[in-house]
């Protein structure tokens, strides 16, 4: 005789079979099928860390992670808007706001959480030739003869170890030396940024006077520490590239000197479907937060050798069991949510 099915259990079944938000580790009879998620980030490789750091909660709560991916920053934006990836750490706001907007903006994208709130950038330099010569501005070097003094090529002109092609700190650098009137007396060194600077830190140990764009958290401030090694130099004024200003306030004062780049955020950039079809995973992005001084350890830590994935994986298990009960408490938020 042939057995009837009620409609109500084909229903529930459909749903179940379409069911996106995975079971947590705690509660896995609810389904055998995992979500898999996918995400990069750049060649900074201190993003691995925190990439990391936000997989193991993903993977947590139920996720397939997928091994990340490198790409630099356009890119990986519109890899993001194109459904190609799912999310990414490295959404260092407001300087890549531009990026974000040229993907798609929030019509394909949306930002959540914040991944570390004090981000600070700035221009440094040695300790001993700013006393010497009472350098405190970065407009004393439209001076040759201050200019000189950080020529390493000699060509006569400075030799500032600036970003990437690409980054959003590039096209700050590239504004300021129009906006400042450095270009006779200033060139912007560009390639790998971490080989550079690990140049200049050699040169400064051979007693080199050394000029370098720094970012922080990152390794340079736990190697040059600032006041001790190095001094920031401050800005005649503030002039930010007209992309950038507009997604700002116009702030970029850090214990009172302006240092001429706005304060960073760096929070998570998501594909707008995954985010809405995925709440636990918009929940887990929404509170996991990592201090910038755990970065600069980190950052450290790869700088001294140890850089191959299995040993950035190893921290970021390290960091999570130091600090296990805010980790656990939100997991315990997001699966709730």
């Amino acid at each position: 005789m042939k057995r009837t099915i009620p409609l109500f259990v084909l229903l529930t079944s459909s749903l179940i079979a379409c069911q996106t938000t995975p079971p947590s580790e705690d509660n896995t009879s609810q389904s055998t099928q995992k979500v898999t998620v996918r995400t990069a980030h750049s060649s900074w490789i201190e993003e691995h860390f925190q990439t990391e750091i936000v997989k193991i909660g993903l993977e947590k709560l139920g996720y397939e992670v997928e091994t990340p991916k490198e790409i630099e920053y356009p890119a990986l934006y519109i890899s993001l808007a194109n459904g190609e990836l799912d999310y990414s750490i490295v959404y260092y706001y407001p300087g890549h706001k531009e990026f974000f907007e040229n993907a798609g903006g929030e019509d394909k994208l949306e930002a959540v959480g914040t991944i570390t709130a004090d981000g600070t950038q700035r221009y440094q330099i040695d300790r001993k030739t700013a006393e010497q010569h009472n350098i405190t501005n970065l407009e004393q070097l439209k001076d040759p003869k201050i200019a000189q003094l950080f020529d390493s090529d000699g060509d006569g002109k400075a030799n500032l170890v600036g970003c990437n092609p690409g980054w959003a700190c590039e096209s700050i650098i590239e504004h300021h030396l129009d906006a400042y009137e450095l270009r006779d007396t200033v060139e912007h060194d560009q390639g790998q940024y971490t080989a550079l600077l690990a140049n200049s830190v050699t040169r400064y140990k051979e007693g080199e006077s050394v000029f370098f764009y720094a970012y922080n958290p990152h390794w340079i401030g736990a190697t040059l520490k600032p006041e001790e090694d190095v001094v920031w130099l401050e800005v005649p004024f503030t002039d930010l590239p007209t992309k950038i200003a507009e997604n700002m306030e116009k702030d970029t004062l850090v214990e009172g000197k302006n240092l001429g780049f706005p304060k960073t955020e760096q929070r998570i950039a998501t594909n707008k479907q995954f985010l809405a079809e995925n709440p636990i995973a918009k929940s887990w992005f929404e509170l996991v937060q990592i201090p910038a001084k755990d970065i600069n350890e980190e950052s450290l830590r790869i700088k001294e050798g140890e850089n191959k994935p299995e040993d950035i994986r190893r921290h970021a298990e390290e960091w999570v069991e130091k600090n296990q009960d805010l980790f656990n408490s939100w997991l315990e938020k997001a699966r709730n949510q």
